[in-house]
This record gives structure tokens, sequence and C-alpha cells, in this order.
């Protein structure tokens, strides 16, 4: 029997790195569906909507969005709100520390690889890069270093060569802890 997993996400971006990171995870009899809003405003105006009409059975469900400056056990309360009230409580929740680029840069060698720059593994050495989702902008570090760097390709290019053990991520080891156990 066919199983789906449903990815409520705040951006298009997080679509391409989903799609990049399981295209070679997903097992044979899952189908991949994602559902993308203009932001994290519109994903929690619209969310319980939209989660408590899914209809396909056997469908499992994922929330995700970036904390940003938030609080992220406020986000975290709120989003699950929203999944309660769609009579939805056993979808799973993820928050991106700051944003999705900290999981990028939880991998630098992954980032070195993606964009051929041997040299940036070096970074993953740097004491700066350890607790990667304590950055306070992880996207403006990749752009330091890559400036020609955009969201949604760089999300393609290093979500296919990132290695989830060498991920410093803390908040994208709880996403990828999520999905092996989905």
């Amino acid at each position: 029997m066919s199983r789906n997993w449903v990815f409520f996400l705040e951006e298009p971006s997080a679509e391409d790195f989903l799609r990049g990171f399981l295209a070679s995870r997903t097992p044979a009899d899952v189908t991949l569906h994602f559902q993308v809003f203009e932001g994290k405003q519109d994903l929690e105006k619209q969310l319980a909507r939209r989660i408590r009409y899914w209809r396909l059975p056997n469908s499992q469900f994922l929330v995700m969005r970036d904390q940003d400056s938030g609080d992220c056990i406020q986000i975290k309360q709120r989003l699950r709100a929203l999944c309660d009230e769609a009579s939805r409580p056993e979808a799973v929740i993820r928050i991106a520390c700051r944003e999705l680029e900290t999981f990028f840069v939880g991998d630098w060698e992954a980032v070195a690889a993606a964009f051929d720059k041997p040299a940036l593994g070096a970074h993953a050495r740097s004491a700066k890069f350890r607790a990667p989702d304590q950055l306070g902008s992880p996207s403006e570090e990749l752009k330091r270093v890559l400036p020609f760097y955009g969201k949604r390709d760089g999300a393609r290019r290093i979500s296919r060569v990132m290695v989830p053990e060498r991920n410093r991520s803390t908040s994208f080891q709880f996403l990828f802890k999520a999905l092996c156990n989905f």
C-alpha cells in the first residue's frame, strides 16, 4: 500500500531543499506532496484549513518553517494549535533555527561540493560554525563566501550532497530524525 508524505512549507526554497535531500532517500512506496505557502504569515493563516481537508489515505504530515527572530517554542506551540484545531495532532512540526540556510552551514563539505569550491570545506573546522543554529544570519554567511548565492539555487545544489551524519545543525538533526521515523 502506498504512503504519502505531505509537507507544509513556508517558502519555495524549502520545497527545493526537501526534493533534493529526499530524492535518493525516499522509499519506493512513498509519494511526496508539497504545500508551499507565500511566507510564514500565509502558512499560519491557511495551515488549519489545508491540513484538515487533506483526504489522501496513509498520509503523514510535516510542517516546517523558519524561526527567523521569533521564539522557537511559541512558534511551535502556535503551529501545534493549528494542527490540533484541524484534527491532525499527529502532524510533525519542525522549526529551522533562524533560517533554512542553517542546515547548509551545518555541512560546509556539502556547500563546498555543491559549488565546486573545495576550500569552503575548511569552514567546518571554524569555531564560528560549530553551532550553526546560533548564527544570526546563515544566509549572509553563505553570501559572504558565495556572492552569487541564491536561496532556491543553493537549496537545490546543497541538498543533493548533504550528509546527515556530519551536519552540525541541531534543528537539521531533529528534521532528519523525524523523516527517518516516517
